[in-house]
């Protein structure tokens, strides 16, 4: 099979197209012919050597989705399946023609959503809906989630619209992203080109602020985002694209009984996870939360694709198609 392996890490240079054997299912194992892979952040810090616990050679690509080769009675042959795990970090990944996947970690695809849009699901929208869930969403409340570009972003942004925020906001720090983002129908992005984030909060809430914060840039972003928590109100740390220091001030957790705490899909459980892939598989097949691809790409163009990715940052996946 054809899969685009790291062959060492340094770069984009080190991610050449090979052959491989086909993997044989393990016990409990499914066969997956890959149709499209997500292309993340976390490739590229692996690509680059930044992530000390991955080994080289290694098949890139932590999620995906694909067709059940073989199957059971759960998982019938020709099931269309999208998954996420260990996989291009701790061995092969989605950047490949198959991959045995353990059963527990493959969730069927609505019918209305193709394969490339679905590939960039699991990773973004299971981190979404669980860490809402676990800050206590309710419908009413106000949400924010910077960067509406970024996929855990985007994804808390449409969950917590579809489930009843009172306002769901984003924000970006490009202007032209911000008009793409409201012509996609978000009406509530802060143009930080503009308007400073705690600014804009208080503009589009009177000055209530945040009841939820969820924050996948770290830096900066997390220590304004506290600054426009509401009285009672969490934020949750996920991320740290912006920066993995940042400053606090205490005040705006004491005063306001307010909370911070992090986040990491790795460790819910599997039973939580399906109960999330539940809640969320209804939204996608009901219309009300539409995953935003921005550009595919051949498998074979992985480098490229990354590079989009990393470079251009557009609002949406970049997703290969196999």
């Amino acid at each position: 099979m054809r899969a685009m392996r790291a062959e060492s890490f340094g770069g984009y240079p080190n991610l050449k197209l090979v052959n491989l054997p086909k993997p044989a299912p393990s016990e409990g194992q499914l066969l997956v012919r890959m149709t499209a892979a997500g292309v993340t952040p976390l490739d590229h810090t692996i690509l680059t050597g930044h992530f000390p616990l991955s080994t080289a050679p290694l098949v890139l690509g932590n999620e995906g989705a694909g067709v059940i080769e073989g199957g059971d009675a759960d998982f019938p042959d020709g099931t269309r399946v999208l998954f996420f795990g260990p996989f291009g970090v701790f061995e092969n990944g989605t950047y490949s023609e198959y991959v045995a996947v353990p059963k527990e970690l493959l969730f069927r695809i609505p019918d209305n959503i193709e394969d490339a849009a679905a590939a960039g699901i699991p990773v973004a929208y299971l981190t979404a809906y669980i860490a809402l869930m676990n800050a206590g969403f309710e419908a009413g409340k106000v949400i924010l989630a910077p960067a509406i570009g970024g996929s855990v972003g985007n994804a808390v942004t449409q969950l917590a619209r579809a489930l009843g925020a009172k306002h769901a906001i984003s924000s970006t720090t490009n202007h032209d992203k911000a008009d793409e983002a409201k012509a996609l129908g978000f009406a509530d992005v802060i143009d930080l080109s503009v308007e400073g984030l705690a600014a804009g909060v208080n503009r589009i809430t009177d000055n209530y602020g945040a009841d939820i914060v969820i924050d996948a840039i770290g830096g900066k972003i997390l220590s304004e985002a506290l600054t426009i928590l509401a009285q009672g109100g969490s934020l949750t740390t996920l991320g740290y694209a912006g920066g993995q220091e940042t400053t606090i001030n205490v005040t705006n957790l004491i005063w306001k009984v307010a909370s911070i705490k992090g986040f990491l899909l790795f460790a819910e459980s599997v039973a939580t996870r399906a109960a999330a892939w539940s809640a969320i598989s209804k939204l996608l097949a009901s219309g009300q939360v539409k995953p935003i691809v921005a550009k595919t790409f051949a498998l074979e163009n992985a480098a490229d694709a990354m590079r989009h990715l990393m470079e251009l940052r557009p609002l949406g996946r970049v997703i290969l198609t196999i």
